[in-house]
């Protein structure tokens, strides 16, 4: 009995300090902490860094023109660009996309907020997001306030930075 006792104990000990290391990491749960730096190349709008942001809650928004729930999202975006009226500041990270097809997505969609270009995915990664596409609220120090993942709409992300 107590032969098959240890192994189990071990498993239970390990399968714990698992957890806790995952946990500690900052990688399980991205809220809370500072948010990454943003990508320096801009596809749309003047180049935006974190410490620009201070000062109002933001809203990060990854995505992607090869992105099939993104193309559906992205009319909830151009209305929330005009409804947040200077309550916080929209940002978009073109994620491990072409260049030339982020710029006929934006302007297919009429997007006007400042969207940078994360090419090689490196930002996005930083971030930990895991598919697309991911918003990130933040407060206005720059600490990630929320993750949400999928299809968003303007009436949820105004909710969001009403709380933030």
């Amino acid at each position: 009995m107590r032969r098959r006792l240890i192994p189990l104990a071990i498993l239970a000990v390990l399968a714990v300090a698992l957890v806790i290391g995952e946990a500690l990491s900052g990688k399980s749960s991205p809220t809370g902490r500072a948010a990454p730096a943003l990508p320096t190349h801009s596809l749309q709008g003047a180049p935006v860094t974190i410490a620009s942001l201070h000062g109002r809650p933001a809203i990060v928004h990854f995505w992607a023109s090869w992105c099939g729930p993104c193309t559906k999202e992205a009319p909830e975006l151009a209305r929330l660009s005009g409804e947040l009226k200077g309550r916080a500041t929209l940002v978009g990270v073109d994620w491990s996309d072409d260049s030339g097809n982020a710029r006929k997505f934006l302007a297919r969609h009429h997007w006007t907020f400042a969207s940078l270009s994360d090419p090689n995915g490196a930002s996005g990664n930083a971030y930990g997001i895991s598919g697309l596409p991911t918003t990130f609220i933040l407060d206005s120090n720059g600490r990630i306030l929320k993750r949400l993942t999928g299809p968003q709409t303007a009436a949820g992300l105004l909710a969001e930075v009403e709380r933030a």
